[in-house]
């Protein structure tokens, strides 16, 4: 019998790997999370992330972009064995070109909890990590000592005490995006 795989995806995190390093490919979610599983048998999808800001009142562009992305995580949510978890953006000022920067609140948390409890509860005994920053380090300290094998899939460059933490680490190549990006004909 396979193992029981669940995947935790930030998506933040995912998009800026696509966007940096594969010039914005277009992915297939459900051959992602086929791809990402192996041949183990997947529990759930994990998807965190956040909607985009809007004014009070939004702008045009603003209510579009929210909008689109709206639309792209109920998409999401009803894939099979998708659950899509969604944070919020914190305002923390303006950068030097007097744009407006925003952080994601509870994103982090969120996806902590859910590896936690699913390592917690022997449900999973494979956990498959999307991300590249190191607030994660505390709840894969968790999962692994209830006996979760880490999977992390990252970019470029991950947090090397992320890196150091997982168990297995596969860097996401040219080949994997293609094997999961949508056809221009889909």
């Amino acid at each position: 019998m396979a193992n029981r795989v669940a995947i935790f995806i930030d998506g933040a995190y995912l998009d800026y790997v696509l966007k940096e390093e594969f010039k914005s490919a277009r992915i297939d979610y459900r051959a992602l999370s086929e791809q990402l599983a192996g041949d183990s048998d997947i529990l759930r999808t994990y998807y965190y992330h956040c909607l985009p800001h809007q004014g009070n009142p939004p702008t045009r562009q603003e209510s579009d972009r929210y909008s689109t992305q709206r639309r792209f995580f109920n998409t999401l949510d009803r894939l099979p064995r998708y659950t899509v978890r969604l944070g919020r953006l914190a305002f923390r000022g303006v950068d030097e070109n007097g744009r407006p920067r925003y952080e994601q609140k509870r994103v982090d948390i969120l996806l902590g909890v859910d590896m936690v409890q699913l390592a917690a509860k022997q449900v999973i005994q494979d956990a498959v990590l999307v991300a590249g920053d190191s607030d994660f380090i505390p709840a894969i300290t968790a999962a692994k000592s209830e006996g979760v094998v880490i999977r992390l899939f990252h970019g470029q460059r991950p947090h090397s005490d992320l890196w150091q933490e997982a168990d297995e680490r596969t860097q996401f190549t040219q080949g994997f995006v293609d094997a999961v990006s949508m056809s221009l004909t889909s």
